[in-house]
């Protein structure tokens, strides 16, 4: 018969010990203090609420995508409108991005603020289909998240679509939804 030799239960201990000291002075954090790696981190920015930025929301492969742009000033819906009219810029054409509202709507299409809503007239049918669910998401999220008057978030500004180039009595009332989707507003 052989016998087994077992180590002292404070030997085991101590061994154990020492596996877990070594095994956590090398986690690879070296002892240099602080080191300068540029700007700190920042949070991403609401575009549209500050000066300097506007969201546009343009036609992406899988749904409409917000693009935020510089400007000097918060801009109104209409100024916000104007630019998504002219199209992507050749850069975000480069990322997949296009428009889906039409060309012809440009110089017709307006947009008036009250507080926490837009209304925006535009000159062709949506009834009818010459403005298809994109071209709709693209105009009423690129309005909501302009410099609306009343503080609300863009999600909760009602944009009032009035077709035919006229104000309607009961227009199309939409809210922005979070994927960039222009949803009604109920009840």
């Amino acid at each position: 018969m052989t016998s087994r030799h077992f180590p002292h239960p404070n030997r085991a201990a101590l061994a154990l010990a020492v596996l877990l000291a070594a095994g956590t002075a090398g986690c690879g954090i070296g002892t240099t203090g602080p080191v300068q790696a540029g700007a700190p981190a920042s949070g991403v920015q609401r575009p549209g609420d500050e000066a300097g930025t506007v969201r546009l929301y343009f036609a992406g492969p899988y749904g409409t995508r917000p693009v935020t742009r510089r400007t000097d000033a918060p801009l109104a819906p209409q100024q916000a409108l104007d630019l998504l009219l002219d199209g992507p810029t050749p850069a975000e054409r480069e990322r997949g991005l296009t428009t889906h509202v039409e060309s012809r709507a440009a110089g017709r299409l307006t947009a008036t603020t009250s507080e926490g809503a837009v209304d925006v007239v535009v000159p062709l049918r949506v009834s009818a289909g010459d403005l298809d669910v994109t071209a709709v998401s693209q105009l009423v999220c690129t309005a909501a998240h302009a410099d609306v008057p009343g503080g609300r978030p863009a999600e909760r500004v009602d944009v009032r679509i009035h077709e035919s180039g006229t104000r309607a009595a009961t227009p199309w009332t939409l809210r922005c939804g979070a994927g960039g989707n222009a949803t009604p507003v109920t009840g």
